[in-house]
């Protein structure tokens, strides 16, 4: 029952993070200056985006003619695209966070079920962050920029929230064990 519970929590979440999407944004800009007053978004810059770029290019191959990755973004076809900490979908990374602990606070699970759904969870996050920044440049590639501004600035955020309700009704029916 408890599980029930932790769901329906976080899909309420979601919905009242979906319907204040557009306050959201415009508070991002301010969340963001706010985390550049720290050095942790200098170390992700340096050492996290070259790679996520990395990787965003290999997955983007087969859509493109080609590309060329930087450590601050790439060239698609000719079309240079930036990319920085900001990019990576630490927000979403965020909201994970914030749905761990709602759906795991009741500590009737396993210690090695809980462990099992936080590393799938992460990696979930990280793979979704990967397609989304992909999938936004493939929208540079082929279409005009307000397709690729759209999905980056509101479906990206849907995207995520699919995730998390899809990932938790997974984790509660499948990886979750409850103590004997």
């Amino acid at each position: 029952m408890s599980q029930k519970k932790s769901f329906e929590t976080i899909f309420i979440f979601l919905v009242f993070l979906l319907l204040a999407l557009p306050f959201l944004l415009a508070f991002n800009d301010v969340l963001t200056k706010f985390v550049e007053k720290f050095v942790l978004w200098r170390l992700l810059q340096r050492f996290v985006v070259p790679l996520q770029t990395q990787i965003v290019g290999i997955v983007v191959s087969p859509f493109v003619g080609s590309y060329e990755a930087f450590a601050d973004g790439m060239l698609v076809d000719g079309i240079p695209i930036k990319m920085s900490w900001n990019c990576l979908g630490w927000q979403s990374l965020v909201l994970f966070a914030i749905s761990i602990v709602v759906a795991l606070r009741d500590s009737s699970y396993t210690l090695f079920s809980k462990c099992e759904a936080l590393i799938l969870g992460f990696l979930g996050i990280f793979w979704i962050n990967i397609l989304r920044i992909s999938f936004t440049v493939v929208l540079a590639r082929y279409f005009e920029d307000v397709f690729r501004i759209v999905f980056h600035d509101y479906l990206a955020a849907i995207t995520t929230a699919v995730f998390l309700v899809f990932f938790w009704w997974f984790a509660y029916a499948f990886i979750l064990d409850e103590k004997s």
